[in-house]
């Protein structure tokens, strides 16, 4: 069973093996004991955070607490964090900062991994750069992952 945190209400991962948490189950209740998956918003911190706080008044990096739960949980579960790249929760709450070429980078005084992927190499229409942070792999079981840039997409024909 992998329990995945802060998820879409009837999405992916309400399937078999998934322990789905939406915003009715409040995410950053979760209390084990399952390995976790971790989407936590990320509206107050990614690359738009000031067109957002500018906006609509949502102070950048005020998410509730879900990062810092979704963080939490990764670390005493074991899983993966993901969240746009230049998410500024990476310097908040400094973590390793990725490297855009690939590989994982760990940090000497934390316990987990992070890595640079474009989804677009997974089959995403766009390229959609994502941050990724991993806990409770050692090193040398880290997958390899489709590094580098994604091609650019080709514009789809009409008519």
């Amino acid at each position: 069973m992998i329990a995945a945190l802060f998820v879409a209400s009837g999405g992916a991962y309400f399937a078999p093996g998934f322990d789905a948490w939406d915003e009715a189950r409040d995410a950053r209740l979760y209390a084990g004991p399952h390995p976790v998956i971790a989407h936590p918003p990320c509206a107050r911190w990614c690359r738009l955070a000031g067109l957002v706080e500018k906006r609509w008044g949502h102070k950048r990096g005020d998410d509730g607490g879900c990062f810092a739960a979704a963080l939490a949980s990764v670390r005493r579960w074991g899983g993966v964090l993901e969240h746009p790249a230049w998410s500024d929760a990476w310097a908040h709450f400094g973590l390793p900062q990725p490297s855009r070429s690939g590989g994982w980078t760990g940090a000497l005084f934390d316990p987990g991994f992070s890595a640079h992927v474009e989804q677009g190499r997974y089959g995403h229409a766009a390229k959609k750069a994502t941050w990724l942070y991993v806990c409770g792999v050692p090193p040398e079981s880290l997958p390899e992952l489709r590094w580098g840039l994604s091609p650019t997409p080709r514009p789809r024909a009409t008519g």
